[in-house]
């Protein structure tokens, strides 16, 4: 099952040069394992502050993609930061880890259309 609309993906990135489109996803995919490893930082060491900041962040860059039920997830963790809510990090998390590797994996299938 696929994460990302490709239809407004495409639609978005329709007139960008084809070389920054690719950067654009591969700066994501390069970045993809760091974000998530300081993600599961802060909900370990329960920083807050920390999460909340990380997960807007990495909402933020999952929004160009076009894949809601990702940014949703993403969101959700940044709500939990910012209210300091500890209930459900973990379970959370690792609904954005199976996600955000579904993402990985369209953005990687995309990539092949923008290398033509």
């Amino acid at each position: 099952m696929k994460v990302i609309d490709q239809q407004m993906f495409m639609n978005t990135f329709q007139y960008f040069d084809k070389h920054i489109v690719l950067e654009i996803i591969d700066l994501f995919i390069r970045d993809y394992p760091a974000r998530m490893s300081d993600i599961k930082k802060a909900i370990d060491t329960k920083d807050f502050s920390t999460l909340k900041f990380d997960a807007h962040s990495m909402k933020g860059v999952i929004a160009n993609f076009m894949a809601e039920e990702t940014e949703d997830i993403a969101r959700t963790l940044e709500n939990k930061g910012a209210d300091e809510e500890g209930t459900m990090l973990e379970e959370t998390y690792i609904k954005l880890e199976k996600s955000g590797a579904k993402l990985v994996d369209d953005l990687k299938e995309l990539r092949q259309y923008f290398l033509e």
